[in-house]
Order: structure tokens, then sequence, then C-alpha cells
């Protein structure tokens, strides 16, 4: 007679039930799910905001424009030049994060954009690094949220401004939706690290 207290052995790498199986079934899912809204933004026409979202792209390379915002903000005294430096720093932990750890540890492939037919008006020059995390989505999202807290004014603006860049991504062929919503959540918290050890110390000493 079966022992009524025992239990039932593990599933087997492989089998429907291993826990191996499931995430695999998840992640690719997902990949799915990725990739049908990477092809329905291509296949989506916008004439209007093409060229805008792909000078805007350009313009956000190598984070162009949140440095040139910082530095108007260092121009003024107290809470915009803190807020213009942890800004600065959560751009070099972020960048740094997602160039340096991020895309070498995940390594995707860049999106084809010939495959999806993405539209030569909106396409910027493809990058030869990874496609995850987006960089530029990270350093956006870092900048926003960090000079957001330390300048409240700015917080919106600056927000929506991120949110363009990260869409401007996807928008012109260089990134899957995934990569951006990866770069955001890298962009926050590098932003909070930044203002762990940089904007707290500022605040407390009162410089």
């Amino acid at each position: 007679m079966p022992d009524q207290n025992s239990t039932p052995p593990p599933a087997m790498p492989g089998t429907p039930g291993a826990p191996g199986t499931a995430t695999a079934g998840v992640l690719s899912d997902l990949r799915a799910v990725d990739g049908a809204l990477y092809a329905a933004v291509a296949a989506t026409p916008t004439p209007t905001l093409d060229v805008a979202l792909r000078r805007l792209s350009r313009t956000a390379d190598h984070s162009k424009i949140s440095l040139t915002v910082a530095a108007g903000l260092a121009l003024l005294p107290g809470r915009p030049r803190k807020a213009a430096v942890v800004g600065v720093a959560a751009v070099a932990l972020a960048s740094a994060s997602a160039n340096l750890l991020g895309k070498r540890l995940v390594r995707r492939r860049r999106p084809d954009r010939e495959r999806a037919r993405v539209i030569v008006a909106r396409q910027v020059p493809m990058p030869e690094s990874a496609s995850f995390p987006s960089g530029h989505t990270a350093s956006a999202t870092a900048f926003a949220t960090a000079v957001g807290v330390a300048l409240p004014p700015a917080a919106v603006p600056l927000g929506a401004l991120a949110l363009a860049v990260g869409y401007s991504r996807v928008h012109t062929g260089v990134h899957y939706p995934g990569d951006v919503a990866a770069g955001a959540l890298l962009g926050f918290a590098s932003a909070a690290a930044a203002l762990t050890f940089v904007h707290a110390p500022l605040r407390l000493t009162g410089r």
C-alpha cells in the first residue's frame, strides 16, 4: 500500500512540470509579445512623428540632451546646481550599468529592421552594441528622476522627455520595447543610488 505521507518526486528537467520548462515558456511568451509590439510600432504609419522622433533619438546620443540641461542648471546657484550634480551622477551610473554590465551579460541581438519593414524616414544608424537594455532610456530616465527629486518643478518636463527618448528608440527600430522597459528600470535604480550618495550628503551639510 503506498505511503500517503510521501511527497511526489520532483519533475525531471524537460518535463511539463519542471520549473525550468515553465520559466522558459514564460520567457518565450514575453519575447513573442515584445516582438509583436515592435512589429506593431513599425507597421503603424506616423509620417508627422517620424522625422521628429528620429532627430530626438540622434540628439539623445551620449546623453547630450541631459548634459546640456545639467550645464544650464549648474549656472544657477542653490537647488538647481545641486540637481545638476545629482543628475550627472545618475547618468554616469546608468550609462556604466547599461553598457558595461547589462549589454555584456545579456547580449541580445538588435531587431531586424529590414524584416519589420521600418521605413527609412524613421531610421537612425543601428548601434553595434547589444540591444538589452536601452542605454539611451536608462540615462534619460536616471537624469529625469534624479533631477526631478532634487528640483520638483523640473520633474514633469524631464519625465516627458525621458518617455519620448525611450519611445523614439523603438520608433526608429533600434530597440525592442522590452529593452526600453529594462532601461527605464535601470534608470530609476541609478537615480536612487545617485540621490543616496550625492544629493543626501549635500542636503545634510547644507551646501
